[in-house]
């Protein structure tokens, strides 16, 4: 039995033993085993994050660069605002985005095996080589100056297929980076499990392992503080991912130009509205100083009190002129900041800048519109002042030429003397009718007829080295318009291109015609039709910049005394007035061709005696009445050689008085407009008052208009008066009372 009892305890040691060896064995290669997943997990883990890092984290790089050449301010963008505007710094745009859009690319495909991304990448690329390949018809388009119709047919690109593919490609990258980060946390999990497990396997074999299961459990409460901070420096990360890409969104999108600098000022960071407004693209500026924007404007000693101002980390604020890349500019007002580090020191520059051109365009115009006000102001002062002086210089004039013999000296000063009358009633009416003081009276007028009478004029004032060529003007060309408009409009426009012309020899062509069915562009068909008239020379001709300029009023390029800037302006004033339109065809060298359009009116109603040279004569009694001694002094010597019976006063009140004595003994009326004591206006309500058929003509040299006189309308002229007009007047108004 002992020797038995001992084989039993043997055989129980040796089972004991044996399983005590086995639990060792067990505890060692779990501990072995759990140790051998711990690592793989960590690895795991790693290879996960490196994945996440930067290979995922490179493409979304590139997927966020093929996104920016796709989208606004992209290669599609600017490609058809470049078929739209045809401005080279689209082209320019386009070409530089289809470079870096193809250089991105060949990254990616190098870069990426996945053939869902190679055949999304290649769907992208494709389109934007059809766009890099209808480039050059775009470019042909704008230099032949194609309508924009046209080169959209032919340049039209379908981007449908592209975007999909782009976000195929976004989708694709998305959901890799989904499948990575989800693996990173089945790995974070499965650790987690294998503590749990570990913890269950010590507790089950504490007693035969204590020291080893001591020792395993400080190693897995290590493994576990490992994982819980790898946990939570990941959820970390994700946030400030998620903060950094809100931030950044912000910036770009921010309607202002942000850029940032170092210590040296040299530009690390520039957003999106910085390229926009600019014109330089980032990979340009970075690494250099912002002094590229500088227009000349700002003294360096102003850059250098800026400077010296941040440096101490002052912000500064006020408004620049920047440079764009194009060369024109920019009105921005600019704040600089200084950031500073936690202890105080500058560590960088940011420059943020809002785009104010158009404000201060908008007070400029404000500005521009008082300088137009204080014009209206003066020309109404003086226009009555200097057309009266102007009517008694034309009257005596004409007089003076009655008298003159035909073909003498005396004939052709007296002309001389004329026409620089009506030059400078022309100034002072342009003055009057560009500050809108005098109103317009539409009605059919003879354009063949004031052409006449403009052409009368300017071959006697032209410098004989310059002919006037008018051939092919119809008589029936009758225009609904202003009398007194159109006179303004043929001479400013003649004496524009006598002018241009100068001391050289030349040639000046007026043309004048009904327009045909086809219609201009921009020209609203009426059911009178149109009447194209031209003025035509070979002069100089002038830039597309003077001509954009051309009817910008107070705009000239002729010296200093030598021209107000105002013919023009007031020409494209009064067309418009009258409903019209006007147009101007010049290149440097090659003469200029102003092209104006005027409604049509039926010619039968037309005005004949505008160009009339006849003076007809009569015996009836006429009441003259004018404050100006010389004005009703020539008017009086006028009539009185017509053979007319006239009464002239300077007082309206002795005139009033004079006609209640013997109301029915005057056949006519001339009254001036603005007297002292009592208007015109007033005082032909009162003669009319007593005899309500009386006819009147008003000689005015300022009318405000509004007039509000009783019975039939008066006959209104603008002084200086035509005496051969004023005398048919006065005839027609004779002939129409009887």
């Amino acid at each position: 039995m002992p020797e038995n009892v001992h084989s039993n305890a043997l055989s129980r040691t040796r089972r004991i033993g044996l399983a005590s060896l086995a639990s060792l064995f067990i505890t060692v290669g779990l501990g072995l085993f759990l140790g051998v997943q711990t690592r793989e997990q960590f690895r795991e883990v790693e290879e996960n994050w490196n994945e996440y890092s930067l290979d995922i984290g490179q493409k979304g790089e590139w997927i966020s660069a093929i996104r920016g050449h796709l989208g606004y301010g992209g290669i599609i963008h600017n490609f058809k605002n470049y078929v739209l505007r045809k401005d080279p710094i689209y082209l320019h745009r386009t070409e530089e985005q289809i470079d870096q859009f193809l250089a991105v690319t060949d990254l990616y495909l190098t870069a990426t095996a996945d053939p869902r991304e190679r055949e999304a990448l290649q769907i992208v690329r494709e389109t934007i080589l059809r766009y890099s390949a209808a480039l050059p018809v775009a470019v042909r388009a704008a230099e032949q100056g194609w309508p924009t119709e046209r080169t959209d047919t032919a340049v039209r690109i379908s981007d449908t297929e592209a975007l999909q593919a782009l976000a195929d490609l976004e989708q694709i990258w998305s959901v890799n980076r989904q499948t990575s980060a989800d693996r990173m946390l089945a790995a974070v999990n499965r650790g987690q499990t294998l503590i749990w497990i570990g913890f269950l396997s010590i507790a089950a074999l504490v007693c035969l392992a204590l020291l080893i299961g001591y020792l395993l459990v400080l190693l897995l409460r290590d493994m576990r503080d490992a994982v819980l901070r790898l946990s939570d420096e990941l959820h970390r990360r994700r946030e400030l991912q998620k903060s950094n890409e809100r931030l950044a969104q912000a910036v770009e999108q921010s309607p202002a130009t942000i850029f940032m600098t170092d210590t040296d000022a040299k530009i690390i960071y520039a957003n999106r509205q910085f390229e926009k407004i600019t014109g330089w693209q980032r990979d340009e500026v970075i690494g250099q100083t912002p002094r590229f924007l500088q227009s000349g404007d700002t003294p360096a000693s102003e850059y250098a009190a800026i400077r010296r101002r941040l440096d101490k980390g002052e912000d500064w604020q006020g408004v620049f002129r920047n440079r764009c890349k194009d060369g024109s500019s920019y009105w921005a007002e600019t704040k600089i900041l200084p950031l500073l580090g936690e202890d105080g020191s500058v560590r960088n520059f940011i420059g943020m800048g809002e785009d104010i051109t158009e404000k201060r365009q908008a007070r400029e115009q404000v500005a521009r519109a008082q300088k137009l006000e204080a014009v209206g102001l003066l020309a109404g002062g003086i226009a009555h002042d200097f057309n009266n002086i102007l009517t008694t210089i034309v009257g005596a004039a004409h007089l003076a030429a009655m008298d003159a013999p035909a073909g003498s000296d005396i004939e052709v000063e007296v002309d001389q003397i004329d026409i620089a009358a009506r030059r400078g009633q022309s100034l002072v009416q342009g003055l009057l009718t560009f500050a809108r003081r005098t109103p317009g009276s539409l009605q059919p007028t003879s354009l063949t007829a004031v052409i006449e009478e403009v052409s009368r004029l300017l071959q006697a004032s032209m410098p004989p080295t310059i002919t006037l060529k008018r051939d092919g003007i119809g008589d029936d060309l009758t225009v609904l318009g202003d009398d007194t408009y159109l006179h303004q409009i043929v001479m400013n426009l003649c004496r524009n291109a006598v002018e241009a012309i100068g001391a050289e020899p030349g040639q000046i062509a007026i043309d004048a015609r009904v327009l045909d069915d086809h219609v201009p562009a921009g020209l609203e068909p009426r059911e009178g039709g149109w009447i194209v008239f031209c003025v035509s020379d070979n002069g100089p001709g002038m830039s597309a910049e003077t001509k954009q300029h051309l009817f910008d009023p107070f705009y000239t390029t002729k010296p200093l005394g030598k021209g107000s800037g105002l013919g023009l302006a007031v020409v494209c004033g009064l067309i418009e007035e009258m409903g019209g339109r006007i147009s101007v065809d010049s290149t440097p060298q090659q003469g200029a061709t102003f092209t104006v359009y005027l409604p049509r009116a039926e010619a039968g109603l037309a005005k004949t005696e505008t160009a009339a040279a006849e003076m007809p004569r009569g015996h009836e009694r006429i009441v003259l009445v004018d404050d100006e001694p010389d004005i009703a002094v020539t008017f009086r010597r006028l009539l009185l050689r017509l053979g007319y019976r006239v009464e002239a006063f300077t007082s309206p009140l002795v005139a009033l008085e004079h006609f209640q004595s013997a109301p029915d003994r005057p056949d006519l009326l001339i009254s001036d407009m603005v007297m002292p004591d009592m208007s015109g206006e007033a005082l032909v309500n009162e003669l009319r008052a007593i005899r309500s058929d009386l006819p009147v003509i008003f000689c005015t040299g300022y009318n405000p208009g509004g007039l509000k006189i009783d019975g039939p309308e008066p006959e209104v002229m603008h002084k200086p008066i035509d005496p051969a007009r004023l005398a048919q007047r006065i005839r027609f108004l004779l002939d129409a009372a009887h």
